[in-house]
């Protein structure tokens, strides 16, 4: 507990950051295009209607739209005006969240402006007041209510969705509730959905104390619900400060996808640089793996670790049975370096590639031990896989190949799978063959016979900048290349899964003694 509640409050201010600009510019947008609405009603379907498209698209999906656009635009500024934008991290994660707060803001100020008696107004227009006077003195007064109760419907909205940001590179609470289900630690789960609990209820009383204070002319009111939320603006605003005016040296930043295996060696990647060179170090955690790709190359991030066939599938849209490992490493190392500037420091010694797993009992009982040995059953069978797993080139490959049709296809959280198929929830999964709970929960590992998979070595990829300007930092990285096999890395992500080991440590044991904990 006492390890996730020091994290709290650089993950709390970074969350309320989030939130509080994308409110506030939300609430900037919205309260003005909804007072435009009422004085042009043949406009009002179209611009609600856009509104509300906007809010059925899923959070995390419009989260993950803004990586690649904002990589575009920055491409294009970068050509244009010499100055790039940050595709992952507090700016798409902002854009996204104002989008999110504008459909409840804008409704309730259309509906507020609409709503007040009609003869009120009229009254007003005949002692002589200006249009905007009517709107100041008389609409905005009464429709106050409704305003501020859709202002507070957003704060809501934001604070938790703000919690999806993570994937896209942005700190937030989301950090302790994404990592804690991928490592199974309650704690960090709790703390983080906690944390984002009291942050929106904060957040609605002191907008609600606003309101209340405005319709009651009630100063004292006014000024601590003022107070507050100047306060909250204010700390925002120093930790911006403190981030932009701080000086000292640049972080050197390193990504890591969600789950165990990389943040075991996001920490240790932090750690040996931190040791061989003294540079400050910045984790950036829970990645997809086309954000993390993508970051990397636009120079968001500056080091991390992919797996081969994943460039090879994924980046390259390679395919091809039984191409050995020594071809692809080779392949994807010109590949990257031709296309994208981007350098393989060498694989760190271990593969860990997909594999299709059950638990060995239900195997043997069906006489499965190869991916051939399914087409036969699978029919009764249901897979779980990773979340991209369904999508990915290897998938497609296996169904082709094999000929695969099951009942049903899972897609769920990866932490969830080995307990999923432990349980019998599913029968097959998506496994990662280095995963510890492989060994934990007694799962079999079905044989590609026909070397449908491509190899996946773990490969440490730093960027353009890395590789060109600081060669300090890639010859202390470059002592981690062969540094694990299979069998240590399998060790270290049990420490963390089943033993509840926080990465960080797990790194920096293996650092210390040179091997994995038995």
């Amino acid at each position: 507990m006492s390890e996730q509640l020091a994290l709290l409050p650089g993950y709390g201010i970074a969350h309320l950051r989030l939130t509080l600009v994308a409110l506030a510019v939300g609430a900037a947008l919205s309260v003005p295009a909804g007072i435009w609405v009422t004085r042009r009603k043949s406009l009002e379907p179209g611009i609600l209607g856009v509104a509300s498209v906007i809010q059925t698209i899923p959070s995390l999906a419009l989260l993950a739209i803004m990586v690649p656009a904002l990589g575009a635009l920055g491409a294009l500024t970068a050509s244009w005006f010499g100055v790039s934008l940050r595709s992952i991290g507090y700016v798409p994660a902002v854009i996204a969240l104002t989008l999110y707060s504008v459909l409840p803001i804008l409704r309730n100020t259309v509906t507020g402006i609409e709503g007040v008696d009609p003869a009120l107004v009229e009254a007003a227009r005949g002692v002589g007041m200006t249009p905007g006077q009517r709107l100041a003195r008389v609409e905005l007064p009464l429709a106050l209510p409704v305003i501020v109760a859709g202002v507070r419907t957003a704060a809501v909205w934001v604070v938790g969705t703000a919690t999806l940001s993570t994937p896209v590179g942005a700190t937030s609470l989301g950090n302790f509730i994404f990592s804690g289900l991928q490592t199974r630690n309650t704690t960090a789960v709790l703390v983080g959905c906690v944390a984002a609990a009291a942050l929106a209820l904060a957040l609605d009383q002191t907008i609600r104390l606003l309101e209340v204070g405005a319709r009651r002319r009630s100063r004292g009111l006014l000024a601590a619900a003022g107070a507050v939320l100047l306060l909250l603006y204010g700390v925002t605003a120093a930790s911006v400060a403190f981030e932009r005016l701080g000086g000292g040296e640049r972080s050197l930043r390193i990504g890591a996808k969600a789950f165990t295996e990389q943040y075991i060696l996001a920490e240790l990647m932090a750690q040996q640089v931190a040791r061989g060179t003294g540079r400050p170090t910045e984790i950036v955690s829970s990645l997809g793996s086309t954000v993390a790709f993508d970051a990397l190359r636009s120079g968001d991030l500056d080091v991390y670790v992919d797996y081969s066939g994943t460039i090879w599938a994924t980046i390259m849209k390679r395919g091809g049975s039984f191409v050995d490992r020594d071809t692809v490493l080779a392949e994807v190392s010109r590949f990257l370096s031709r296309e994208h500037g981007i350098r393989v420091l060498g694989s760190l010694g271990f593969e860990n590639t997909y594999a299709l797993g059950m638990r060995a009992d239900r195997a043997e009982s069906l006489g499965l031990r190869r991916i051939g040995d399914l087409p036969r059953v699978a029919e009764r069978l249901e897979i779980g896989g990773d979340y991209e797993f369904f999508q990915r080139a290897e998938w497609k490959a296996l169904v082709e190949a094999y000929g695969l049709a099951f009942r049903a296809e899972r897609s769920m959280d990866p932490a969830l799978m080995y307990q999923a198929v432990a349980t019998g929830d599913v029968d097959v999964i998506s496994a990662f063959s280095t995963d510890g709970r492989i060994a934990a929960y007694d799962i079999v590992l079905l044989q590609d016979e026909r070397g449908v998979i491509p190899p996946y070595d773990a490969i440490l990829l730093v960027g353009p900048r890395i590789a060109e300007a600081e060669p300090g930092v890639a010859a202390a990285l470059e002592s981690l290349v062969g540094a694990l096999d299979a069998g240590t890395m399998q060790r270290l992500n049990l420490a963390v899964d089943r033993d509840g080991r926080a990465p960080a440590d797990v790194a920096r044991g293996f650092l210390d003694a040179g091997r994995a904990p038995e």
